[in-house]
């Protein structure tokens, strides 16, 4: 039977009759939305015999497959957001930063010669950035190294960075810029960082970045950058006062124990001593122990 049909369709054409076939159309097979914003997912049947042929929307994301519509009934969390328009379309409601994947549209028309007929469409789902994590150096001494970073992780697409000194936008390379050229930044947009060679007083402001892409933009809080001069005279002298009074402090120590301010006094209370015996008087010790009796009597 199957190899009747395919015999069938192959002579159709060469017998001027036109195959019948279910065919899909799409009017936009790669849509952009913002979030949590509406979006039709178009699928339209071009052509087709059967009445009511069986439709089936499919998710595919990171590999995995999953059902959007399938047996007349949305299903998982589209069954609250989704709804199928003109019989084939697919409109979500509500869309979510997780809803961008690609999305298959599947009809299946039994009384056609082509029986199966299917179309992707891509859908990406754009996120405004949330505010960015900044970080600055308080301070910083002339002619040291500084660097300031900017990162956000929620926007989709992936966001861009641009910094800013008192309100001015700064470029790139502080090169490309005469206005900049006591400077020695260089900015990298993708990372968000900048970095000083070597700063210099005019350096001094304050800073703030903001993350950009498709969907909108979000700036962080600013900061305050000092740049001081590096004072090297008063190091040395902070250093050499440090050594003097720990010269001082042993000098007094040295003194103190020459003087015998530190010798432990020996401890005072008496010991007890065994009373000596008076001349010309012994002692025996009889049966019971501890009882003592003289020996003899004095002599004159």
């Amino acid at each position: 039977m199957a190899l009747r049909r395919r015999t069938l369709l192959l002579l159709l054409p060469m017998l001027g009759y036109r195959i019948l076939a279910v065919e899909l159309i799409s009017s936009n097979t790669k849509p952009v939305v913002q979030e949590f914003q509406r979006v039709e997912l178009s699928c339209i049947i071009k052509s087709t015999t059967t009445p009511n042929p069986r439709i089936e929307w499919k998710k595919i994301r990171g590999g995995e497959t999953s059902y959007v519509f399938f047996d007349s009934k949305m299903q998982g969390d589209f069954v609250t957001r989704a709804e199928i328009l003109s019989r084939t379309s697919l409109v979500i409601k509500n869309t979510t930063r997780m809803d961008t994947a690609t999305y298959r549209c599947e009809v299946a028309a039994p009384d056609d010669a082509k029986i199966v007929d299917e179309i992707n469409i891509q859908l990406t789902v754009q996120v405004k950035p949330v505010t960015p994590r900044c970080r600055v150096p308080k301070a910083v001494p002339v002619g040291k190294t500084a660097t300031l970073h900017c990162h956000e992780n929620q926007g989709y697409p992936e966001s861009t960075y641009s910094w800013y000194r008192n309100s001015e936008p700064l470029p790139t390379d502080s090169k490309s810029n005469p206005k900049f050229r006591n400077s020695s930044f260089s900015l990298n947009p993708g990372t968000g960082t900048l970095v000083f060679a070597a700063v210099h007083k005019g350096d001094t402001g304050r800073y703030y970045c903001i993350a950009t892409n498709d969907a909108g933009s979000a700036k962080c809080e600013e900061q305050e950058m000092e740049i001081y001069d590096l004072n090297i005279g008063g190091i040395v002298g902070g250093i050499l006062v440090v050594v003097v009074v720990l010269v001082l402090i042993m000098l007094g120590i040295c003194c103190a124990y020459r003087r015998g301010y530190f010798v432990n006094s020996k401890q005072t209370g008496k010991s007890y001593k065994t009373p000596a015996k008076p001349d010309g008087v012994n002692y025996i010790q009889t049966g019971d122990e501890g009882d003592f009796r003289h020996k003899s009597s004095f002599v004159i």
